[in-house]
């Protein structure tokens, strides 16, 4: 029987939600061993005078306890 457990992060790119996740992913997987998957519980973009200048995203990030 294995044990999951989930930790909320937030990341964000300057190219696209895609980006965001992956870079996410990506920083969050050099601290934390086996990470199984990611729910995108948010998105969201900064805009500066008019212009989209980031995308981000909030994930529940699970990851299996050995």
């Amino acid at each position: 029987m294995s044990v999951a457990k989930t930790t909320e992060i937030t990341a964000g790119s300057d190219k696209s939600f895609e980006d965001a996740i992956r870079e996410g992913i990506r920083k969050t997987a050099k601290t934390v061993d086996n990470i199984e998957g990611a729910w995108v519980k948010e998105q969201k973009v900064i805009v500066k005078d008019g212009d989209v200048t980031e995308y981000r995203v909030t994930m529940k990030v699970t990851f299996i306890v050995k």
